[in-house]
């Protein structure tokens, strides 16, 4: 691994102010578990890294809002979130979703914020948090921005950060009376990258769809939405005709990527069968 400077500022504005560095290859680095296995393999040599371990304390802090909604800073761990309280009232989706989300070490270290700015398609949360109709919050030195985490994404690994840009917060919109649920696919342990992963969030009026969100990942570049398959459910009951339509809709109306976990036709059935199972264990937890 190549050599490179190693600086620790003690807030945000510190930490934006070095990654404004004109040519030098700088990068921030919170949890460094993707990061550093990129150095590694040379795909990445920056000059400087920007540590952000350092930075106010609040910026971990998770607290559910006076509405019933989630604020998480972005140097909250994966493991902090899978431990929090708030995050299991106000969205138990996540919680779940933690517990096969890489292995203990990796979610002891890895931060929310450089989860999602890392831009992975293969990461759990993005399409979570894209169902759940989660934002996020980002400081540069033009000043604060809000976006739909939906929007976050534009291709493999790209996203719409600057470089000197930095998640400094998740907003998680109150969830009272939907139902969520998140599937992955794997090809060895339970806690592999995804083959495919699948989220889903309804809104109900008695057993009928008033809203939907169902968000692929993994086996596209980036976390999409898939909006002809939510187009289905509107005003239906989910009875086993409905879930199969859905299923067909999901499949007609992405392109699927193959890779070393599987071709393009297996993961089109992955993606019609399990479509129909999340929607079916989403009916299942009443948040």
């Amino acid at each position: 691994m190549a050599p490179f400077e190693l600086a620790e500022p003690h807030t945000l504005s510190e930490a934006i102010a070095l990654l404004n560095a004109g040519d030098v290859p700088v990068r921030a680095i919170a949890g460094g578990t993707a990061l550093m296995l990129m150095m590694k393999a040379g795909v990445f040599q920056p000059a400087r890294l920007v540590s952000l371990r350092r930075v106010e304390a609040c910026h971990a802090e998770i607290t559910v809002m006076p509405d019933g909604g989630l604020s998480i800073g972005a140097m909250a761990t994966l493991s902090s979130l899978a431990r929090s309280a708030a995050v299991k009232q106000a969205a138990p989706v996540i919680t779940q979703t933690l517990k096969t989300l890489s292995n203990v070490r990796v979610r002891n270290v890895a931060t929310i914020g450089g989860h999602l700015a890392h831009g992975d398609p293969h990461m759990d949360l993005p399409p979570v948090l894209t169902a759940l109709g989660a934002q996020v919050r980002t400081l540069s030195p033009v000043g604060e921005r809000t976006r739909a985490v939906a929007d976050l994404y534009t291709g493999y690994y790209e996203t719409v950060l600057a470089d000197n840009e930095l998640i400094s917060e998740v907003i998680v919109p109150p969830q009272s009376g939907s139902l969520a649920a998140y599937l992955k696919i794997t090809t060895r342990a339970a806690d592999d990258w995804p083959t495919l992963g699948i989220a889903v969030s309804l809104q109900m009026e008695a057993d009928i769809v008033k809203a939907a969100r169902i968000v692929v990942s993994a086996a596209t570049n980036t976390p999409l939405r898939l909006e002809v398959a939510e187009q289905t459910l509107l005003g239906t009951t989910l009875d086993a005709v409905t879930l199969l339509r859905c299923g067909d809709a999901a499949v007609s109306s992405v392109e699927l990527a193959a890779d070393a976990h599987g071709s393009a036709a297996y993961k089109r059935e992955l993606l019609r069968v399990y479509t129909q199972r999340a929607l079916r264990q989403a009916l299942a937890v009443q948040l």
